[in-house]
């Protein structure tokens, strides 16, 4: 399971082409995702058009394919239900007066915020957070703010997690804003894209920029400027990824889990690339500075779903060669209970896209109390890469696939490479220790190759046994996590009961 990092998808465009095609590309790349009802915004003639539908991003198209959609500057998005029903007239974006939103997170105030507006006369269409937040921008343009400061304005007014794109009518401009939702900028030749996630726009650009908490984003034609919500502005570095639009394509595979299943191997030569050194018998992470490690007592391993999973893994292998206690937690009742935390101690998070969440709190919570985080991630720029102290990137390239497949495997590569590291450095593993433990290591993408080889044999023993309704997995010390993983996953793609049993 890949760990839940929102419930919509967002994608925004300004540039010189045509936006409506572009946008509509942009959201069936986060199909993955799940969604409800799908919506498009397009600045036409001085004037935001809309067109909302209930269902597929297939049938938003079905609507627009014969209308007149035409402008370089738009929003879209795609909807998963959290207030309100699923339905046209929950859909977005949702317009007020000259002012146009999409929206992902939970606006949890939004209830004290309607009635409020509904007291100054304001109607209400729809049974969303998200509506107040239109309501909110045109309530302080009505008081004579600027475009800019009406979105400053309502935004300081919002409690809860958000990641928006504005438009108005009249205007070219385009203001994005992120507050513990991702969302990020995508800088092309002679356009801007906004999107909830990479993969919907790097099929245009691999340049981005990934937009931190309480940042807002105005773009003009060819212009770019952020400012935090008070208005001054604020530097963000443009960060080049090593994807490509391919990468997120299915090539000739039947779907992305498939396609990812069989990337494995290439995956994890990628996380080894420039790590290993076999003859010197090291194992070498650049910018990785983790202080006096001879004073870990414990190591902390937070995670959610799959990567969970291989923290389980991850306990073992440390256990067993660093001789150093381990505490796996998952992140949403890690940061629900009251844990007995040291100063001392390593906190390693993980999480494949570094925006899940629950593990993005733990790890707030645990630098709030001084200890030194360590993320595990595969999304450069990631929420969690950008405010742990250290991190390491598992190079696993995009994970389309709801089911997590590459990203496990090269988070416990990550865990035995990181293993060996801080065996080395607390001396408890010699270099001819780590030189052989490398060597095997170096073999494992051949060997999952030689696994994937045999699809066709693992083909039939699933037809064999796709009868039975109940499955059980046994597993037994550092398989155990394996079993746990394998259960998850049956039950994920099949909905064939499954549970995972230690032998």
């Amino acid at each position: 399971m890949q760990e839940e990092t929102g419930v919509c998808g967002i994608v925004g465009y300004q540039g010189r082409e045509g936006a409506c095609g572009i946008l509509i590309d942009a959201l069936r790349r986060l199909e993955y995702r799940g969604y409800d009802s799908a919506g498009i915004a397009i600045l036409q003639n001085g004037s935001v058009k809309i067109a909302r539908k209930q269902g597929k991003v297939s049938d938003l198209w079905n609507v627009i394919c014969g209308d007149n959609f035409e402008g370089s500057t738009g929003l879209a998005h795609t909807r998963w239900a959290t207030h309100g029903v699923p339905s046209e007239r929950n859909a977005h974006p949702h317009k007020v007066g000259d002012i146009t939103v999409v929206h992902n997170g939970i606006i949890e105030n939004y209830l004290e915020l309607k009635e409020s507006l509904k007291q100054k006369g304001r109607t209400f269409v729809s049974d969303t957070d998200t509506e107040v937040i239109p309501h909110l921008i045109v309530d302080h343009l009505d008081k004579g703010s600027d475009f800019e400061e009406a979105v400053r304005f309502a935004l300081k007014q919002l409690k809860g997690s958000y990641a928006i794109g504005v438009m108005k009518d009249g205007t070219e401009t385009m203001i994005a804003a992120k507050k513990e939702s991702p969302l990020l900028v995508g800088v092309g030749n002679d356009e801007f894209m906004i999107a909830s996630d990479a993969p919907a726009i790097i099929n245009r650009t691999n340049r981005f920029i990934f937009l931190e908490d309480n940042d807002i984003v105005t773009i003009t034609k060819g212009a770019l400027k952020i400012t935090d919500f008070d208005g001054v502005e604020v530097d963000r570095e443009i960060k080049t990824v090593q994807w490509t639009g391919a990468m997120a394509e299915k090539g000739g595979y039947r779907h992305f889990m498939l396609k990812e299943i069989f990337e494995q191997p290439r995956a994890i030569s990628e996380t080894l690339i420039g790590r290993i050194q076999e003859e010197e018998g090291e194992v070498v992470f650049e910018d990785l500075n983790i202080p006096d490690v001879s004073k870990i007592k414990k190591i902390w391993m937070v995670a959610c779903g799959t990567s969970y999973h291989a923290c389980l893994i991850g306990k073992h292998m440390f256990e067993a060669n660093l001789r150093i206690p381990v505490e796996t937690d998952i992140a949403s009742e890690f940061r629900y209970r009251a844990p007995i935390l040291n100063k001392d101690d390593l906190v390693i998070l993980v999480s494949q896209s570094g925006e899940t969440a629950d593990t993005i709190a733990a790890m707030k919570e645990v630098k709030k109390k001084g200890l030194y985080t360590l993320a595990i991630c595969n999304v450069l720029g990631s929420t969690l890469s950008r405010e742990s102290h250290s991190v390491i990137y598992t190079h696993a390239g995009p994970e389309i696939g709801v089911a997590s497949t590459k990203a496990f495997t090269t988070q416990i590569s990550v865990f035995f490479m990181l293993m060996l590291y801080l065996g080395k450095l607390k001396g408890v593993l010699d270099s001819d220790d780590i030189r052989r433990h490398l060597t095997e290591l170096k073999k494992l993408p051949r060997n999952i190759t030689a696994i994937l080889e045999s699809s066709a044999v693992i083909e039939e023993i699933a037809r064999a046994n796709m009868h039975y309704r109940h499955f059980l997995y046994l597993g037994r010390g550092i398989n155990f996590p394996t079993v746990l993983e394998g259960a998850l996953k049956l039950k994920e793609i099949s909905y064939i009961h499954a549970e995972a049993y230690a032998a």
